[in-house]
């Protein structure tokens, strides 16, 4: 039985990383290692920018929104381009965006500019983000979550390893160069990215070639079913979650916590390290056990952690805490694939789209209300309120029709 179990294994690893579908996985994957992995290098640089420019907490934290918020904006656009030019095609649009405007950031001179470069970076990075999903949908029809567990799985590596190589650069030498560095990288990405995935996937016929009265009530009625709604409320509570989390932990290690930035940095690159194995797991048991199994059990692992973060005190409880709080990443492996399989192919970057640009849009505001609550001296309450969230989410699960 184990021989089997074994053997069972090495197939399905040879499935994923083998031959053209291989290759193409691993592009996509090391696009989004840059992608979000330098994104998420925001919240070590926080303090850096903090000194820099004079921001307390809450101004701080509305950098973050202006971040995710054009992250989120970005993603109808991105949809709409994925299913008229083709998924490769928008990948390497996403990518040469990306690294032009995270120049720009390096280059800044004054807050303001850091803002609208940073509007303008997440705006590029979020062109990849749908595409991501719908190619991989495609390439891998019968393993759609493993796939996707391992692309998220990778943005993890660069969670755990970017945001510190950011922090170690802006220490030695200069937080410019911990975004600045990370600009010719980008554009071994896009070659890569350009020679190995195909320009397209999806059908050539898209439901939303013509912006016609019809094409608006076909998307309409897609969006109006069940399984759509409840998913994307589970969604907006999930990403409020990962949002403020995300974007406040190093800080409050910090302030809270009395821990240096060196070990806070250590910390929060070791939570998404542990998003390398999360992740994949999840997507796992999603594919074995579906959504309605298998996402209670994540969601009660969050609430949990959230709810114990304030009252742990010390190196290792905190350690202890991290890891039972990396469980934060392994629900959108299972609530991304749901939502992705959901819409028929026809208009699947789009609808996935305009979910993403709305809740993402809802949820960009979790930072600033955080750091506002922050400010006022409420950061450990803050996140009492966000297990409060994961407890909800985990009570609309009950109305998901099962995938």
């Amino acid at each position: 039985m184990a021989h089997l179990f074994r053997s069972e294994s090495l197939s399905s690893a040879r499935t994923f990383l083998t031959g053209r579908r291989g290759k193409i996985l691993a592009a996509v994957a090391a696009g989004w290692f840059l992608s979000i992995g330098v994104r998420l290098a925001y919240p070590v640089l926080l303090p850096y920018l903090q000194e820099a420019y004079g921001l307390d907490l809450t101004t701080a934290g509305f950098l973050l929104t202006v971040l995710w918020l054009a992250y989120a904006l970005g993603q109808l656009p991105g949809g709409i381009l994925a299913d008229r030019l083709g998924e490769g095609n928008v990948l390497v649009t996403s990518t040469v965006i990306s690294a032009v405007t995270l120049g720009l950031v390096a280059v800044a001179s004054s807050a303001p500019v850091v803002f609208v470069a940073t509007a303008c970076f997440g705006f590029g990075t979020a062109l990849y983000g749908v595409a991501r999903f719908t190619i991989l949908s495609a390439v891998f029809p019968n393993n759609d979550g493993t796939a996707i567990g391992v692309t998220m799985a990778a943005g993890e590596v660069g969670n755990a390893v970017l945001p510190l190589v950011a922090g170690a650069i802006a220490a030695t030498l200069a937080w410019q160069f911990g975004f600045g560095l990370a600009v010719p990288v980008f554009g071994l990405a896009a070659l890569f990215l350009w020679l190995v995935v195909p320009n397209r996937t999806s059908s050539e016929s898209s439901a939303v070639d013509s912006m016609s009265l019809e094409t608006v009530r076909y998307v309409a009625v897609q969006l109006r079913r069940r399984a759509i709604i409840v998913v994307t409320a589970i969604q907006i509570l999930t990403y409020c979650i990962w949002q403020a989390f995300t974007g406040f932990y190093p800080t409050y290690l910090i302030e809270i916590k009395a821990f240096s930035p060196t070990v806070a940095t250590g910390l929060f690159s070791a939570f998404f390290a542990l998003g390398i194995v999360v992740q994949p797991v999840t997507g796992n048991l999603y594919d074995r056990f579906g959504i309605r199994r298998s996402l209670p059990a994540v969601l009660g692992v969050i609430a949990f952690a959230l709810a114990a973060l304030p009252f742990l005190e010390g190196f290792w409880p905190i350690v202890g805490g991290t890891i039972l709080l990396s469980s934060i990443l392994g629900y959108g492996t299972m609530t991304l694939t749901y939502m992705t399989a959901a819409f028929p192919a026809d208009m699947k970057g789009t609808g996935l789209g305009f979910l993403r640009t709305f809740y993402m849009t809802i949820g960009a505001a979790s930072p600033v209300l955080f750091g506002a609550l922050a400010d006022r001296g409420f950061f450990n309450e803050g996140y009492i309120l966000l297990a409060v969230l994961a407890v909800g989410a985990m009570v609309l699960v009950y109305w998901l029709p099962e995938g």
